[in-house]
């Protein structure tokens, strides 16, 4: 048993390798430097955990992590709703040409962001297509703090919910038909269908999705860069990504921004678990 044993390993050291070097090596790098107040340039000081306390205390730190927990709702939640219905109502009702919605709506996860985030803000203008539509023409939906935000977050959902759409699919298309038979004999309309069958089946499908969905909404800077630059007016739209490159590029402040850097992975470590610890329990 031995011998098979170390030739597995073998075979997976050279992933291994990448795997170190890419990602573990520069996550342990960023811890060190996040104990240390460093502008880049010169000698850096030791500071200990002074640059997590900092965090804590600063305002826009803080309006940064509050903001990102906003968009979780916008990029998680309504993205995971949203494709259950769509998967739903896809499975149900027999529509012809399915694989060119199912492509069309996961479009969204193959386009750079780049080119999402310059569209929708050409959408967003104000004399772009949204205010023509709804009549208020000259509304600034990014140059104004209480839209700012709810505008980066209505493109996460729509970039995210083909995503789910696709996963809830894919899950639901592997239900035995037996299970929708014996729903329908007991009586169950689409309701109690969705409740008895789909929402138990995709249990692991949805935990997959929420992950997916929530460690993108932690890391988004694409959009809040390219859609509302300087973090929106008077900063509505500013993110931990968004201040890790403030801080690191513009401010000069590496240990403060390896410090974010570290507590962002740290929450997105700490979700991801909850997420599959409950999605294989219910599942269970």
């Amino acid at each position: 048993m031995g011998e098979p044993r170390r030739v597995g390993y073998l075979y997976v050291l050279p992933a291994l390798l990448v795997y170190g070097a890419f990602l573990l090596f520069p996550l342990l790098h960023s811890g060190w430097l996040s104990l240390f107040d460093w502008d880049g340039l010169s000698v850096g000081a030791f500071a200990g955990l002074d640059n997590y306390g900092k965090l804590f205390a600063e305002e826009g730190a803080g309006a940064a992590f509050g903001h990102v927990a906003v968009l979780l709702i916008f990029f998680a939640v309504l993205p995971v709703l949203i494709g259950l219905v769509l998967a739903t109502a896809l499975h149900r009702v027999k529509v012809r040409g399915l694989p060119f919605f199912r492509t069309a709506l996961f479009l969204p996860q193959v386009v750079a962001m780049v080119v999402v985030a310059v569209a929708w803000q050409r959408i967003f203008a104000p004399d772009g297509v949204l205010n023509q539509i709804l009549g208020t023409p000259g509304k600034p939906w990014l140059g104004d703090s209480g839209t700012a935000l709810l505008a980066v977050g209505i493109v996460g959902t729509w970039v995210q919910t083909g995503l789910a759409m696709v996963l809830f699919l894919g899950g639901i298309g592997k239900i035995s038909a037996d299970l929708f038979d014996a729903a329908r004999l007991d009586g169950a309309g689409p309701a109690g269908e969705f409740r008895g069958v789909i929402l138990p089946a995709l249990r692991g499908e949805i935990g997959v999705a929420l992950t997916l969905t929530v460690i993108a909404a932690l890391r988004t800077f694409d959009l809040v860069y390219m859609m509302t630059p300087l973090g929106g007016p008077g900063g509505s739209t500013t993110v931990p990504a968004y201040e890790i490159y403030q801080r690191a590029f513009h401010s000069g402040q590496v240990g403060s921004a390896a410090a974010i850097g570290v507590v962002i992975t740290v929450l997105a470590f700490a979700v991801t678990y909850v997420i599959t610890r409950v999605a294989g329990r219910e599942a269970t």
